[in-house]
């Protein structure tokens, strides 16, 4: 039986609760000045100009509207603001760039970045809108110390220097669904960059498509490349990549380039198509290549070379233009060349209509194993010249591979 002590106890207890509790959030708050101006809507309409809307831009960020029409600029744009959205309407809100002295349409950085290149600001946005220039021109868009910059919807055409230019945007850089075209350096240009996404744009006629430099885990999906002047894809010093699902056409150069310390990365089911090379894995470790179509490759299908090595070559098809005895287009079509390297294996790989070789080896090399692939309709160059495979004076392991009849 509780007593009625005890039970008077127990019943004030939460009753002092209840009211400790209400007394504390019956005190007035203290009000606090706010240290920044808070975020705002820009409307760029109502200002003098393009560049007085983004001065406007309060110290939290905002977001700023640009209107539909041709607004030519002679010199470069400047945002400094970080947690900032810059919209258009899309292509209809056209900035067009008559610098001819090589300076940029759009520069997003810190303020005072110039003086001192360890300043950072956070999550910037510029989304549907066009930004075109000249032959004398500078960068469409060039970004410096903007982390988790974030480029969507974009058209980027005819700039004299990169169409995008993204220079220590280390943390997140973010490009999806743009198109970016004609420009007369790189479409995309990526120096010091880590945790990098490429996803869903289209690149044609720039000189590069995309050229990563001194970075980190770029992940390049599902885009289109068509018709550059120089290389497709260039990566150089950067590990821990993948590039997966890209379509690339006709570029003069190499489809995709690793250069320069690259390791850990993967090339895989793209399809490299016409160009003037398909990979070339110039310095590069650890890599794998797989699932790839390599098709009419005039000049090089994949080479390893020197300075590459513990490389994995997989389930690829190395093709020419063949379609049931019937000649589509071009028939010339490049295999794997190994130069002076090391520690590769070569298996599970369709070679079909090879203008030489299937696979050819070159200087020394070692521990080359190819095993397991298909070898039909060789030597198209010239018939009876060249055998499937040539490994010089390399000594490989090899067996069951099925080699078909020469041309």
């Amino acid at each position: 039986m509780i007593t009625e002590k005890r039970r008077i106890r127990k019943c004030v207890y939460p009753v002092c609760m209840i009211f400790v509790f209400t007394a504390y959030n019956l005190c007035p708050a203290q009000e606090k000045k706010p240290d920044k101006t808070p975020a705002a809507i820009i409307q760029a309409s109502t200002y003098p100009n393009i560049q007085a809307a983004l001065d406007a831009v309060p110290d939290d960020g905002g977001k700023v509207i640009l209107p539909p029409g041709n607004f030519k600029i002679t010199k470069p744009l400047r945002l400094s603001r970080e947690n900032t959205l810059i919209q258009g309407s899309g292509p209809a809100t056209h900035l067009m760039n008559e610098n001819q002295e090589g300076k940029p349409a759009f520069i997003v950085q810190p303020k005072d970045y110039e003086k001192k290149k360890s300043l950072r600001i956070w999550r910037v946005q510029l989304i549907n809108f066009r930004i075109s220039g000249n032959p004398k021109s500078g960068d469409g868009i060039l970004a410096q110390g903007v982390n988790e910059i974030f480029i969507h919807g974009m058209s980027v055409d005819h700039n004299g220097g990169h169409g995008i230019n993204l220079v220590s945007c280390y943390e997140d850089p973010r490009i999806a669904d743009s198109i970016v075209t004609y420009n007369k350096q790189a479409g995309l240009n990526i120096l010091a960059g880590h945790d990098i996404v490429v996803n869903g744009n289209q690149f044609e006629e720039n000189q590069d498509a995309v050229r990563c430099i001194d970075s980190f885990n770029l992940c390049m999906n599902g885009n289109n490349l068509d018709d550059h002047l120089g290389d497709g894809v260039v990566i150089e010093n950067t590990y821990g990549s993948v590039l997966s699902g890209n379509m690339i056409e006709e570029c003069k150069g190499i489809a995709v380039v690793l250069d320069r310390d690259c390791y850990g990365n993967t090339i895989s089911a793209n399809v490299l198509a016409h160009n003037g090379g398909g990979v070339d894995l110039r310095d590069a470790w650890g890599c794998a290549v797989s699932a790839n179509t390599f098709t009419i490759n005039a000049r090089l299908g994949l080479k390893i070379g020197p300075k590459s090595g513990r490389v994995t070559v997989t389930g690829n098809n190395f093709s020419n233009a063949h379609i049931g005895n019937k000649r589509k287009r071009d028939d010339t079509t490049m295999g794997i060349l190994l130069e002076d390297t090391q520690d590769v294996v070569i298996t599970g790989n369709m070679f079909s209509g090879m203008s030489q070789e299937a696979i050819k080896a070159t200087g020394k090399c070692q521990r080359i194993v190819h095993v397991g692939n298909i070898i039909t309709d060789f030597s198209r160059k010239e018939a009876g010249t060249y055998p499937a495979v040539d490994m010089g004076t390399t000594k490989p392991t090899t067996g069951n591979n099925i080699i078909g009849p020469s041309n």
